[in-house]
Protein backbone atom coordinates (compact mmCIF):
# COMPACT_ATOMS: atom_id res chain seq x y z
CA UNK A 1 0.00 0.00 0.00
CA UNK A 2 1.37 3.43 -0.92
CA UNK A 3 2.01 6.12 1.68
CA UNK A 4 -0.49 8.41 -0.07
CA UNK A 5 -3.26 5.84 0.26
CA UNK A 6 -2.26 4.97 3.82
CA UNK A 7 -2.36 8.63 4.84
CA UNK A 8 -6.09 8.70 4.04
CA UNK A 9 -6.98 5.61 6.06
CA UNK A 10 -8.77 5.97 9.36
CA UNK A 11 -6.21 5.68 12.13
CA UNK A 12 -6.60 4.60 15.75
CA UNK A 13 -3.36 5.67 17.41
CA UNK A 14 -2.18 5.13 20.97
CA UNK A 15 0.60 7.39 22.29
CA UNK A 16 2.49 5.73 25.14
CA UNK A 17 5.74 5.91 27.11
CA UNK A 18 7.25 6.35 30.54
CA UNK A 19 6.52 9.40 32.66
CA UNK A 20 8.12 12.69 31.71
CA UNK A 21 9.07 11.85 28.13
CA UNK A 22 6.60 14.31 26.59
CA UNK A 23 3.67 12.11 25.54
CA UNK A 24 1.09 14.85 25.95
CA UNK A 25 3.18 17.39 24.05
CA UNK A 26 3.70 14.92 21.19
CA UNK A 27 0.01 13.97 21.26
CA UNK A 28 -0.99 17.62 21.00
CA UNK A 29 1.43 18.35 18.16
CA UNK A 30 0.31 15.30 16.18
CA UNK A 31 -3.41 15.89 16.74
CA UNK A 32 -2.96 19.48 15.58
CA UNK A 33 -0.92 18.39 12.54
CA UNK A 34 -3.57 15.87 11.47
CA UNK A 35 -6.31 18.51 11.88
CA UNK A 36 -4.33 21.03 9.82
CA UNK A 37 -4.32 18.46 7.02
CA UNK A 38 -8.10 18.34 7.00
CA UNK A 39 -8.52 15.19 9.05
CA UNK A 40 -11.38 14.90 11.56
CA UNK A 41 -9.43 14.22 14.76
CA UNK A 42 -10.74 13.04 18.11
CA UNK A 43 -8.08 13.29 20.83
CA UNK A 44 -8.76 11.22 23.95
CA UNK A 45 -7.03 12.10 27.22
CA UNK A 46 -6.79 9.06 29.51
CA UNK A 47 -4.52 10.62 32.11
CA UNK A 48 -6.03 10.80 35.61
CA UNK A 49 -4.59 14.34 35.72
CA UNK A 50 -5.76 15.45 32.25
CA UNK A 51 -3.69 18.14 30.51
CA UNK A 52 -4.06 17.37 26.80
CA UNK A 53 -6.53 20.23 26.46
CA UNK A 54 -3.75 22.67 27.34
CA UNK A 55 -1.66 21.34 24.45
CA UNK A 56 -4.64 21.86 22.14
CA UNK A 57 -5.13 25.50 23.11
CA UNK A 58 -7.72 25.31 25.89
CA UNK A 59 -7.23 27.21 29.13
CA UNK A 60 -6.86 25.32 32.40
CA UNK A 61 -10.44 26.20 33.36
CA UNK A 62 -11.72 25.04 29.96
CA UNK A 63 -9.70 21.82 30.18
CA UNK A 64 -11.01 21.01 33.64
CA UNK A 65 -14.57 21.70 32.45
CA UNK A 66 -14.47 19.02 29.74
CA UNK A 67 -17.00 16.38 30.87
CA UNK A 68 -15.65 12.92 31.61
CA UNK A 69 -16.89 10.02 29.48
CA UNK A 70 -19.39 7.76 31.26
CA UNK A 71 -17.88 4.68 32.83
CA UNK A 72 -18.01 1.15 31.43
CA UNK A 73 -20.09 2.10 28.39
CA UNK A 74 -20.33 -0.48 25.60
CA UNK A 75 -20.28 1.65 22.46
CA UNK A 76 -22.62 0.44 19.76
CA UNK A 77 -24.79 -1.44 22.24
CA UNK A 78 -28.38 -0.29 22.49
CA UNK A 79 -28.59 3.48 22.11
CA UNK A 80 -24.94 4.32 22.80
CA UNK A 81 -23.38 5.18 19.47
CA UNK A 82 -19.84 6.47 19.01
CA UNK A 83 -21.00 9.60 17.18
CA UNK A 84 -23.52 10.42 19.92
CA UNK A 85 -20.90 9.90 22.64
CA UNK A 86 -18.41 12.18 20.88
CA UNK A 87 -21.06 14.83 20.22
CA UNK A 88 -22.21 14.88 23.85
CA UNK A 89 -18.87 14.67 25.64
CA UNK A 90 -16.43 16.09 23.10
CA UNK A 91 -15.22 19.67 23.16
CA UNK A 92 -13.83 21.63 20.22
CA UNK A 93 -10.33 23.02 20.69
CA UNK A 94 -8.52 26.01 19.14
CA UNK A 95 -6.03 23.59 17.56
CA UNK A 96 -8.82 21.83 15.65
CA UNK A 97 -9.28 18.36 17.21
CA UNK A 98 -12.26 17.39 19.33
CA UNK A 99 -11.16 16.57 22.88
CA UNK A 100 -12.57 13.75 25.00
CA UNK A 101 -11.65 13.26 28.65
CA UNK A 102 -11.85 9.64 29.77
CA UNK A 103 -10.61 9.77 33.34
CA UNK A 104 -10.44 12.30 36.12
CA UNK A 105 -9.53 11.69 39.76
CA UNK A 106 -11.31 14.43 41.69
CA UNK A 107 -10.54 13.30 45.23
CA UNK A 108 -8.40 10.90 47.23
CA UNK A 109 -9.90 7.45 47.62
CA UNK A 110 -12.05 7.84 44.50
CA UNK A 111 -11.29 4.28 43.39
CA UNK A 112 -9.64 2.78 40.34
CA UNK A 113 -9.98 4.08 36.80
CA UNK A 114 -10.66 0.72 35.14
CA UNK A 115 -14.20 1.60 34.06
CA UNK A 116 -12.98 4.71 32.24
CA UNK A 117 -10.43 2.63 30.37
CA UNK A 118 -13.20 0.16 29.49
CA UNK A 119 -15.14 2.95 27.79
CA UNK A 120 -12.08 3.97 25.75
CA UNK A 121 -11.47 0.37 24.73
CA UNK A 122 -15.10 0.06 23.60
CA UNK A 123 -14.91 3.36 21.73
CA UNK A 124 -11.81 2.22 19.82
CA UNK A 125 -13.53 -1.06 19.00
CA UNK A 126 -16.38 0.83 17.33
CA UNK A 127 -16.34 1.72 13.65
CA UNK A 128 -15.92 5.50 14.24
CA UNK A 129 -17.20 6.10 10.73
CA UNK A 130 -17.01 9.90 10.95
CA UNK A 131 -13.57 10.06 12.61
CA UNK A 132 -10.39 10.07 10.53
CA UNK A 133 -7.94 9.92 13.44
CA UNK A 134 -8.66 8.75 16.99
CA UNK A 135 -5.57 9.62 19.02
CA UNK A 136 -5.31 8.35 22.60
CA UNK A 137 -2.88 10.09 24.95
CA UNK A 138 -2.24 7.36 27.51
CA UNK A 139 -1.24 7.68 31.14
CA UNK A 140 2.41 6.88 31.87
CA UNK A 141 3.43 3.28 32.36
CA UNK A 142 2.27 -0.10 31.10
CA UNK A 143 -0.96 -0.74 32.99
CA UNK A 144 -3.12 0.27 30.02
CA UNK A 145 -1.62 -2.68 28.13
CA UNK A 146 -1.59 -5.16 30.99
CA UNK A 147 -5.09 -4.58 32.34
CA UNK A 148 -7.77 -7.07 31.30
CA UNK A 149 -8.55 -6.67 27.61
CA UNK A 150 -6.04 -3.86 27.13
CA UNK A 151 -7.27 -0.29 26.75
CA UNK A 152 -5.48 -0.04 23.40
CA UNK A 153 -6.30 -3.54 22.15
CA UNK A 154 -8.18 -2.07 19.16
CA UNK A 155 -5.53 0.49 18.20
CA UNK A 156 -3.96 0.21 14.76
CA UNK A 157 -0.60 1.64 15.77
CA UNK A 158 1.20 2.38 19.03
CA UNK A 159 3.63 5.30 19.08
CA UNK A 160 6.13 5.04 21.93
CA UNK A 161 7.61 8.38 22.95
CA UNK A 162 11.20 8.04 24.17
CA UNK A 163 13.86 10.29 25.62
CA UNK A 164 17.56 9.58 25.35
CA UNK A 165 17.80 7.25 28.36
CA UNK A 166 18.09 3.48 28.76
CA UNK A 167 15.05 3.43 31.06
CA UNK A 168 12.92 5.04 28.37
CA UNK A 169 14.01 2.51 25.74
CA UNK A 170 13.46 -0.35 28.19
CA UNK A 171 9.88 0.86 28.64
CA UNK A 172 9.52 0.94 24.85
CA UNK A 173 10.71 -2.66 24.58
CA UNK A 174 8.29 -3.80 27.27
CA UNK A 175 5.50 -1.90 25.53
CA UNK A 176 6.22 -3.65 22.23
CA UNK A 177 6.16 -7.06 23.92
CA UNK A 178 2.81 -6.41 25.60
CA UNK A 179 1.38 -4.95 22.40
CA UNK A 180 2.32 -8.11 20.52
CA UNK A 181 0.41 -10.16 23.10
CA UNK A 182 -2.66 -8.01 22.40
CA UNK A 183 -2.27 -8.50 18.66
CA UNK A 184 -1.03 -4.96 17.91
CA UNK A 185 1.68 -5.60 15.36
CA UNK A 186 2.62 -2.00 14.60
CA UNK A 187 4.69 -0.40 17.35
CA UNK A 188 6.92 2.49 16.32
CA UNK A 189 8.90 5.05 18.29
CA UNK A 190 9.64 8.75 18.26
CA UNK A 191 12.62 10.26 20.03
CA UNK A 192 11.88 13.45 21.91
CA UNK A 193 13.89 16.35 23.37
CA UNK A 194 17.09 15.52 21.49
CA UNK A 195 19.76 18.10 22.32
CA UNK A 196 22.80 16.67 20.48
CA UNK A 197 23.76 14.41 17.61
CA UNK A 198 24.74 11.89 20.28
CA UNK A 199 21.11 11.79 21.39
CA UNK A 200 19.99 11.08 17.82
CA UNK A 201 22.57 8.31 17.51
CA UNK A 202 21.42 6.87 20.83
CA UNK A 203 17.83 6.69 19.59
CA UNK A 204 18.93 4.98 16.38
CA UNK A 205 21.15 2.41 18.07
CA UNK A 206 19.11 1.63 21.19
CA UNK A 207 15.75 1.31 19.46
CA UNK A 208 17.24 -0.73 16.62
CA UNK A 209 18.70 -3.11 19.21
CA UNK A 210 15.25 -3.36 20.81
CA UNK A 211 13.68 -4.19 17.44
CA UNK A 212 11.55 -1.04 17.34
CA UNK A 213 11.36 1.22 14.29
CA UNK A 214 12.34 4.85 14.92
CA UNK A 215 10.18 7.07 12.71
CA UNK A 216 11.44 10.47 13.82
CA UNK A 217 13.32 12.53 16.38
CA UNK A 218 12.04 15.84 17.73
CA UNK A 219 14.70 18.27 18.94
CA UNK A 220 14.55 19.93 22.32
CA UNK A 221 12.72 23.22 21.88
CA UNK A 222 12.83 25.99 24.46
CA UNK A 223 9.53 27.40 23.18
CA UNK A 224 7.75 24.15 23.96
CA UNK A 225 9.50 23.82 27.32
CA UNK A 226 8.73 27.44 28.17
CA UNK A 227 5.06 27.01 27.34
CA UNK A 228 4.94 24.00 29.65
CA UNK A 229 6.60 25.96 32.45
CA UNK A 230 4.34 29.00 32.18
CA UNK A 231 1.11 27.21 31.31
CA UNK A 232 0.72 29.40 28.22
CA UNK A 233 -2.71 29.26 26.61
CA UNK A 234 -2.94 28.44 22.91
CA UNK A 235 -1.18 25.96 20.62
CA UNK A 236 2.60 26.18 20.93
CA UNK A 237 4.27 27.79 17.88
CA UNK A 238 5.99 25.13 15.77
CA UNK A 239 9.56 25.91 14.68
CA UNK A 240 10.87 24.73 11.29
CA UNK A 241 12.96 22.01 12.97
CA UNK A 242 9.94 20.68 14.88
CA UNK A 243 7.80 20.90 11.73
CA UNK A 244 10.34 18.90 9.73
CA UNK A 245 10.48 16.24 12.44
CA UNK A 246 6.68 16.07 12.60
CA UNK A 247 6.52 15.51 8.83
CA UNK A 248 8.83 12.51 9.27
CA UNK A 249 6.70 11.15 12.10
CA UNK A 250 3.49 11.56 10.11
CA UNK A 251 5.05 9.71 7.17
CA UNK A 252 6.18 6.94 9.48
CA UNK A 253 2.71 6.63 11.01
CA UNK A 254 1.14 6.47 7.54
CA UNK A 255 3.50 3.64 6.60
CA UNK A 256 2.75 1.77 9.82
CA UNK A 257 -0.99 2.23 9.30
CA UNK A 258 -0.65 0.92 5.75
CA UNK A 259 1.09 -2.22 7.00
CA UNK A 260 -1.58 -2.71 9.65
CA UNK A 261 -4.32 -2.36 7.04
CA UNK A 262 -2.60 -4.86 4.75
CA UNK A 263 -2.48 -7.40 7.59
CA UNK A 264 -6.11 -6.77 8.57
CA UNK A 265 -7.29 -6.93 4.98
Amino acid sequence: MTAVVAAQLRLKLGVVGKGGVGKTTISGLLARAFAERGRHVVAIDTDSNPNLGLSLGLSLIETEAVPVLPRSVVVGSGTTGAADLIAEYGRATPAGPTLLSAIKVAAAGAGCTCSGHATVRSLLAAALADVDVALVDMEAGLEHLSRSGGTLAHADVLLVVCEATRKSVLTAARTAALAAELGIAEVVAVGNKARTEQDVTFFDDALSAAGIELIGVLPYDEGVAGADRTGAVGPVPVTPDIQHALEEVLAGLAAAQGRAADVAG
